[in-house]
């Protein structure tokens, strides 16, 4: 620590930071563009520009580091004329547009000129004018006019994004920013391009025109999507959300969002929005009082569990759905005389169950992931499943740490892998059995082991923090239970840590909620497999959000009665025989409970649509319909707190699993699936964002093989195949990737075009159209 003076203020700071750093640290402002915590110094604006005692120019507070004893005036004569002619230059070709400008009222550049600007301007010639870009959907470069050349966008999208794709050229007030290499911006995490621009001149496609910053109202709320548990405001005007943007959170999600976080909310007013209950008669839909919907669900119920026993009857949520609506569901379930519920709808190996000692969680805290030295990540397309965790690994191997791979696809992660070994779903368990032989033989001293398991184990023993993370991948699985016998074996060897990257808001709560089957139960995938005379459907799309849509279209089909709690009427008009309407994440108030274990709880933000309401309420109510003890909770705080009463979270998180028996995997016949669900495809309110449908990375699916296997089908890249699963068949364009391990096919699950295939894994063939 050293002491400096800013403006007559005795501080100590730590030796290194900068004079902006220490600034910010007592309190004191100094106006600025280009810094940003987060970002490389670029010192290109100079708004910044200080006096330093014995300095003979002002000179730049956020790349000026600080020294023993140094005295710095952020508002002496000298400093203030600087930072005004600084503002000066920069207004000369900046556009008078605020009043039309969708960043005004939080503009960087309006506030600063308020204090350090002029009342009129001496420039009397042209302005510049620089034309407008489309760099995509969701960011909107259409008045680059207004750009001051911060380059933040630029260095966000090197620096943590992980690819370069907004870029500067020419020079002097020529100078631009454009799309570097590619027309769009495909990024991710692109959205926190709008954030960072101090400007009007990168500003959110969707909000654009919609709103001023002041109308909104804001509600503090938690991220829905995946298990990050991001911390967010959702803002509001006339009951309808019309922004979403990150509050700043250091042990979750810094100061980011993901761009399926940010523009999810596009898809909560969706045209397929259901509204009012509605009860299928003579094959019709006919919309319904809500007492009849609900008496006619809970009289279907109650004749068929008198009938034919509670256990006919099945229950199936997403982990999208509130720890209140997951605990009020099982309550109901078991309330009736049925064990059948389960939230892990992705889910194939389940042997697992019984054996593990507690919930499955991220096994160490978020901030610990950056902290890691060496990282094994088993079975995950980490960038698009979990892009903020990917963001703090790319942060991490950038002071050093080792990143090493074990998938059945090659994805572009945006950071240096150590070590990969690209092998076929079949061979991930042999090949982590591998890993783990050459782990031990490593730590008892062995040599000059070769191959890819060598070369993983080498890292990993190498290392003083070791982080063995298993993917969305990896836990849906058929040995998913061998891969955490493994991971937990490796961890325990190298004296690390091991975890899932939990898939959706509440993959940790859902057992909290005790929302799995115990004693006699069946599963997700046996009450599938083995068709139930009913179904209770919370937020459950069966074709879209199952391991085998297949099977799961089938099984409902084939019952009596589905019920279907949704906020959307989907394909479930085809299956279900009552619809009632449930409200989003932002319409109703509740809990998640985040991969980290980390128990957050919301308020809604705007008012439930039209006649839906939350979906813990309507589960009470067909709890007293049913006459089921216990169902007298009047908030979902208070169902929250029985859900928790006498759980002790942390000790409840375990990843521990014993007794897990080793079985070979099955041989190939043919050819394997791969298959990822795509960022965008991975819950019914995001399915339904037509921005984030307009992305490339919700594009159409395509069937992608190794060259070779192309060749041997006779089809050349680029053709129409026919893929063939079960009984379903489908038709797509076919994509020679030779990143992919031979005798694959990697063809996406999770969606429409997609969902006549059968199991996410297993094996699948395809011809020439």
């Amino acid at each position: 620590m050293i002491n400096i003076e800013i403006d007559g203020k005795q501080i100590q700071t730590q030796n290194g930071a900068t004079v902006i750093e220490a600034a910010h640290q007592a309190g004191i402002t100094i106006p600025h563009f280009c810094y940003h915590k987060k970002l490389s110094i670029a010192a290109n604006c100079r708004m910044c520009l200080v006096q330093v005692e014995k300095a003979p120019k002002p000179l730049p507070a956020c790349a000026t580091p600080v020294a023993e004893g140094m005295k710095v005036f952020t508002h002496s004569e000298q400093a203030v004329k600087a930072q005004q002619g600084v503002m000066e230059f920069l207004l000369i070709n900046h556009p008078l547009d605020c009043p039309i400008c969708d960043q005004g009222g939080e503009c960087m550049l309006q506030d600063m000129s308020v204090g350090y600007g002029a009342g009129h301007s001496r420039y009397h010639e042209e302005k510049r004018v620089v034309l407008s870009k489309d760099i995509g959907p969701l960011v909107s470069a259409e008045e680059m006019s207004r750009c001051i050349n911060c380059t933040r966008c630029v260095r966000f999208g090197q620096e943590i994004a992980g690819q370069m794709e907004l870029g500067q050229a020419f020079r002097g007030e020529h100078a631009e920013i454009m799309s570097f290499v590619s027309g769009t911006v495909n990024s991710e995490l692109s959205g926190n391009m709008i954030d960072l621009c101090p400007v009007g001149a990168l500003t959110s496609k969707p909000f654009r025109y919609k709103a001023r910053s002041w109308e909104l109202s804001r509600r503090r709320s938690v991220s829905a999507h995946d298990g990050l548990g991001s911390s967010l405001a959702v803002q509001t005007k006339n009951n309808r959300v019309l922004r979403v943007l990150p509050i700043e959170n250091e042990d979750i999600n810094e100061c980011w969002l993901s761009d399926k976080d940010r523009f999810a909310y596009e898809g909560l007013n969706a045209a397929d929005r259901l509204t009012s209950p509605m009860i299928k008669q003579d094959g019709q839909w006919q919309e319904v009082e809500w007492q009849v919907a609900l008496e006619y669900a809970a009289n279907g119920l109650r004749h068929i569990a008198n009938g034919a026993g509670g256990e006919q009857i099945g229950a199936l949520a997403t982990a999208n759905s509130t720890l209140e609506e997951l605990y009020l569901l099982q309550k109901l379930m078991r309330g009736i005389g049925s064990e059948n519920v389960d939230f892990r709808l992705r889910q194939s190996d389940f042997s697992a169950d019984g054996k593990q000692q507690g919930a499955p969680w991220l096994g160490m805290s978020i901030a610990d992931i950056g902290r890691a030295d060496r990282f094994l990540i088993v079975g995950s397309f980490l960038r698009k499943d979990h892009p903020l965790l990917a963001a703090r690994i790319r942060q991490a191997v950038k002071k050093g740490a080792q990143v090493n791979i074990l998938h059945s696809t090659d994805d572009d992660l945006l950071m240096k892998v150590t070590n990969k070994a690209i092998v076929a779903p079949n061979a991930l368990v042999e090949n982590l059995t591998q890993v783990s032989k050459a782990l031990a033989a490593e730590k008892q001293g062995a040599q000059n082991a070769s191959g890819e398991a060598a070369a993983i184990a080498r890292s990993i023993a190498s290392g003083e923090r070791v982080a063995v993370l298993l993917g969305n991948f990896a836990q849906q699985h058929p040995q998913a239970a061998q891969l955490q016998a493994l991971a937990q074996q490796i961890a325990a060897l190298s004296n690390g840590k091991f975890g899932f990257l939990g898939e959706a808001a509440n993959s940790v709560g859902g057992y909290l909620a005790q929302a799995v089957p115990k004693a006699k139960g069946l599963n997700a995938a046996a009450m599938l497999a083995s068709p139930r005379k009913a179904y209770v459907l919370l937020n459950v799309e069966a074709e879209l959000d199952c391991a085998n849509p297949q099977q799961a279209v089938a099984a409902m089909q084939a019952a009596d009665m589905v019920i279907a709690m949704s906020a959307y009427k989907h394909r479930a008009t085809e299956y279900a025989d009552v619809l009632l309407p449930i409200a989003p994440f932002t319409e109703t108030s509740g809990t998640f409970v985040s991969t980290e274990g980390r128990v957050q709880s919301f308020k809604g933000a705007v008012k439930p649509l039209g006649e839906a309401r939350p979906a813990w309420k309507v589960l009470r109510v067909l709890g007293n319909l049913l006459q089921v003890e216990g169902f007298g909770q009047d908030t979902s705080e208070a169902v929250r707190d029985e859900a928790l009463h006498g759980v002790d979270v942390a000790t409840r998180l375990n990843n521990a699993v014993g007794g897990v028996e080793a079985s070979a995997a099955q041989a190939a016949s043919g050819l394997q699936r791969v298959s990822d669900v795509p960022i965008y495809a991975t819950d019914a309110v995001v399915r339904r964002s037509a921005p984030l449908q307009a992305t490339a990375d919700a594009a159409q699916p395509q069937v992608r093989l190794h060259g070779e296997e192309l060749k041997k089908l006779g089809v050349p890249s680029g053709a129409m195949v026919n893929v063939s699963q079960g009984q379903g068949k489908v038709q797509l364009v076919a994509v020679a990737d030779d990143s992919l391990p031979k005798g694959v096919v990697r063809v996406a699950a999770g969606h429409a075009a997609t969902a006549a295939l059968g199991a996410m894994f297993g094996t699948i063939s395809v011809e020439r159209a």
